[in-house]
C-alpha cells in the first residue's frame, strides 16, 4: 500500500529536463534557459578567458558573451538565449580544449 502523503504536489506539473554541462547533470524546469538551469545549480557558468575570474552572465539578453557555452557539435551559443531541452550536451569551453 502507497504512503498517500507521497505524491507529487501538482501531479500535472512537467517533468524536470535534464542535460549535461562540464559533465554535471544539471536539471531544469521547462521555460528556463540553460544559463538560469546552470546558475541554479552551482555559482558560475565558466570563467573569464582573460582573468581566469568567474562569469555568471550579465545582460542576461545575448549581448555581453559571458555566457558563452559550446555545444557537442562546436557550436558557440549564448547561454541565455537557449532554452533548456533534454540530453543537451554543453560545455563552458570549445571541445578540442583540453581539460
Amino acid at each position: 500500500m502507497a504512503n498517500s502523503l507521497l505524491h507529487p504536489i501538482d501531479a500535472d506539473a512537467p517533468r524536470p529536463l535534464r542535460f549535461e554541462f562540464d559533465g554535471a547533470e544539471i536539471t531544469a524546469r521547462p521555460d528556463d534557459t540553460v544559463l538560469a538551469a546552470v546558475l541554479a545549480a552551482q555559482p558560475q557558468c565558466g570563467v573569464n578567458e582573460f582573468d581566469g575570474g568567474a562569469r555568471a552572465g550579465f545582460c542576461l539578453m545575448g549581448s555581453c558573451q559571458e555566457c558563452t557555452m559550446w555545444d557537442d557539435q562546436g557550436r558557440r551559443l549564448r547561454g541565455c538565449m537557449i532554452p533548456a531541452r533534454d540530453g543537451l550536451r554543453l560545455r563552458s569551453r570549445p571541445y578540442h580544449e583540453a581539460d
